[in-house]
């Protein structure tokens, strides 16, 4: 009686510890039992569930071989399935990658950020290369592309140029901001230094930031920023005093352009604010040549902070003299 007494109660002892055994367990037993054990695995990632084997997840030393060999503590719930504390939105792709050593990966530069930190948080050293790769393919087609920002105003300048860490060059082009008529060839020659800007942004791209103002005061005007601060500017228009009239003149100094383009570079990855960098930018001296029609001008504002200024000249006054006389320039 005492025996039967006895069973029975060690039988209700058990069934009252099966009932207050907790949902979820990280016990080494279970563990070993759930996956050592077995050749399939049941993955509960964030509550997406995926059945796959022991082998898949050994392929590589990652995070997911430490689980199945037992080396890293795992929670299995009470149907067996391994918890793990990640989103599963890409766990997937991280089995598929597993599964054929290679994967799709998406698009959107925000979901590859996404998958590489998956490959990161599971040792996945294989996809983690191939999203650094697929990144990296994603920055040169985003650099070959051309991008010039359209400058909407004063205060949007300013901000562009001083966080640049590239030389700026600027193009200022208003041709409605004219009171008087163009001259005959004033607009093929504003025509040529658009074309001229073009070919430099696909020339300089990823070195250079070029940047359209159509809202200044001037009609076609270069600048030229290092540091963030102006360089160099060269202007491009010119009043010319016609009989009884006045004509705006737009010139196509395209060696001097292609120059203070050039000279801009020294500023490349902060190399102006060496030593040798005002020297070098300086050195262009007297053999430099302006062109015809054309003055430099530079304003003194404390040795480095000086900015070359060259323009056609501004005041052009023809006589009423017969063909083939010359014609008289007065500034």
């Amino acid at each position: 009686m005492s025996a039967e007494a006895s069973v029975g109660s060690h039988a209700a002892d058990s069934a009252q510890s099966a009932v207050s055994q907790p949902a979820c367990q990280n016990t080494d037993d279970l563990r070993n039992r759930g996956l050592l054990g077995s050749k399939y695995v049941k993955l509960n990632v964030g509550g997406s569930l995926h059945y796959t084997t022991v082998q898949t997840l050994s392929k590589e030393d990652s995070l997911l071989q430490s689980i199945c060999n037992g080396s890293t503590e795992v929670t299995t719930d009470s149907e067996g399935w391994v918890v793990l504390d990640r989103c599963g939105r890409h766990f997937s792709l991280v089995l598929n990658f597993l599964r054929d050593g290679s994967v799709p990966l998406p698009e959107d530069h925000k979901e590859l950020d996404e998958v590489l930190k998956e490959a990161q948080y599971y040792r996945v050293q294989g996809l983690v290369q191939h999203c650094i790769s697929a990144m990296q393919k994603q920055k040169d087609v985003f650099e070959s592309v051309c991008r010039i920002p359209m400058i909407t105003s004063a205060k949007e300048e300013q901000r562009m140029i001083a966080t640049c860490r590239k030389p700026v060059v600027k193009l200022q082009n208003n041709r409605g901001n004219n009171k008087y008529s163009y001259t005959s060839n004033s607009d093929d020659n504003l025509l040529k230094n658009i074309e001229l800007f073009d070919k430099l942004v696909l020339r300089f791209n990823g070195r250079v930031l070029f940047v359209k103002d159509v809202l200044g005061d001037e009609i076609c005007c270069w600048s030229f920023y290092g540091e963030g601060r102006k360089i160099a500017e060269v202007c491009c228009t010119s009043i010319v005093y016609a009989t009884e009239k006045k004509q705006t003149k737009v010139e196509f100094p395209e060696a001097r352009i292609f120059e203070e383009t050039l000279n801009i570079l020294i500023y490349e990855n902060g190399r102006g604010s060496g030593p040798g960098g005002l020297h070098l930018l300086d050195s262009r001296g007297s053999g430099s040549s302006l062109g015809a029609g054309q003055s430099e001008e530079e304003g003194a504002a404390g040795g480095d902070r000086r900015v070359r200024r060259i323009h056609v000249r501004r005041h052009i006054m023809h006589d009423e003299r017969g063909h083939g006389q010359q014609t008289v320039y007065k500034d």
